[in-house]
């Protein structure tokens, strides 16, 4: 997915996209993003954006340190007690330019059905998200068995 970030405003938040304006470090609901983009058709999430009332996005502020922010993301999402599988590369997480402002741009691919489901914490059931829309859903424990017996069904040797 091709964003202009420089006209950010001629975007909204959906199945593809989420804003988050990231305003004194990551915000805890990035994970639930990162879940429900890698487990259904992945997705952008743009960290120093806002939404606005009318829906449009809006870059927030010059994202102070996001290098710092970054080594902090990389840390987060190689931790097995918080975050179940990592399926990016270096490449998927980027520091950009919105009207002058920095902003990081995380793009999640979507998860191979061997690594599905991807959830955070250590609970399946409850760490497990998908995108509906515009927003993160919580999966109900049939999503997850379904995700389970896929990538069970992929990893089978034939």
């Amino acid at each position: 997915m091709v964003l202009d970030y420089n006209k950010l405003e001629k975007y909204k938040e959906n199945n593809r996209i989420e804003a988050k304006q990231a305003i004194g470090g990551l915000p805890e609901s990035l994970w639930e993003s990162y879940s429900a983009f890698a487990n259904t058709l992945g997705g952008v999430i743009l960290l120093g954006v806002e939404e606005l009332k009318d829906k449009s996005l809006h870059a927030v502020s010059d994202i102070s340190a996001p290098e710092k922010l970054i080594t902090e993301f990389w840390d987060i999402i190689n931790d097995k007690e918080r975050v179940s599988v990592n399926i990016l590369c270096d490449d998927d997480v980027q520091i950009k330019y919105a009207d002058g402002k920095r902003i990081i741009v995380i793009t999640v691919p979507k998860a191979e059905n061997a690594d599905k489901p991807v959830y955070i914490g250590k609970d399946i059931f409850q760490g497990t998200y998908i995108r509906n829309g515009e927003g993160d859903c919580r999966c109900t424990p049939q999503q997850v068995r379904q995700m389970i017996k896929e990538a069970q069904e992929d990893n089978y040797i034939w």
